[in-house]
């Protein structure tokens, strides 16, 4: 099967500024490398995880494949179009750390926004109107906030901001998910909950979905395949990617997985990556 996002010997750099020494002279600007030499190939339907140490540019990716940043080498395609093309048209979609709400707006609102901002004269035709407020119940009863749909975000807790997060960015029915530690502040009894919603949002939809994580556990459970990183490149491997790890634990995933030794076993792989990852460094 046919890659559906594919990274090719992508490099990002940021110039740093040298701050001034003893006699007032600052020195020449420098670049630093955040992401070396990564190539990835994400398989349509594929559940891929990303984790290593802060600051080894695990975002910095997420932000490339959603247009958000521009590589200073190499080439993506996501869907076959440049990253902010495939996020403009609504090929993909991203969820950030936090759910990024806009307070004035209510649950459905929000969801219906990107709905509003593709079609800004949607409200004087009645039935594209109804359509899309359609869409929206859909989405909202999807992830089980049906009944929340008029309550503002300060109305709602964290893991329910979070879900109206998602269904917004199943608006405009996507096929890729970029997901950035989404759940990296819930409790861990709200975050086993949204693990379990987002594998029944992916096997329902037949998503492909890139996460990145700090979690190893985390990123077991949920993924068909853990990409761990280091910070710059690995003196084995010349690139940001230090190794993956291959997840063939069975669907669909329940919490009881959690207890199989088969589990522990990939999550022992993971974190075996991870310390070679630090030491790489």
């Amino acid at each position: 099967m046919s890659a559906i996002v594919e990274m090719e010997r992508i490099s990002k750099a940021y110039e740093v500024a040298r701050t001034p020494g003893l006699l007032g002279r600052r020195g020449a600007d420098r670049a630093l490398d955040v992401v070396t030499n990564f190539t990835l190939a994400v398989r349509q339907g594929e559940f891929v995880c990303v984790i290593g140490p802060s600051g080894c540019g695990k975002t910095t990716v997420l932000f490339l494949l959603a247009g958000i940043r521009d590589p200073s080498d190499g080439r993506i395609a996501v869907c076959g179009k440049a990253p902010a093309d495939a996020v403009r048209v609504g090929l993909s979609s991203v969820i950030f750390q936090q759910p990024i709400l806009f307070e004035w707006l209510t649950a459905e609102d929000n969801v219906l926004l990107p709905l509003r901002l593709r079609d800004p004269r949607w409200w004087w035709w009645p039935p594209r109107r109804a359509r899309y407020q359609e869409t929206v119940r859909q989405l909202l009863r999807t992830v089980e906030l049906e009944q929340f749909a008029r309550y503002y975000p300060d109305k709602l807790s964290g893991g329910m901001q979070q879900r109206v997060a998602i269904a917004r960015a199943l608006t405009l029915n996507p096929q890729v998910l970029l997901l950035d530690e989404p759940f990296g502040a819930l409790d861990e009894i709200t975050r086993d909950r949204m693990n379990l919603e987002l594998l029944r949002l992916y096997d329902e939809r037949e998503l492909t979905i890139l996460f990145v994580t700090h979690s190893i556990e985390e990123a077991v459970f949920l993924s068909d395949r853990v990409v761990v990183m280091s910070r710059g490149a690995s003196a084995r491997t010349g690139s940001s990617i230090v190794r993956e790890v291959r997840v063939d634990l069975p669907r669909p995933r329940r919490l009881a997985l959690k207890e199989d030794p088969a589990f522990f076993q990939k999550v022992r792989e993971g974190r075996a990556a991870l310390r070679e990852a630090q030491v790489a460094d």
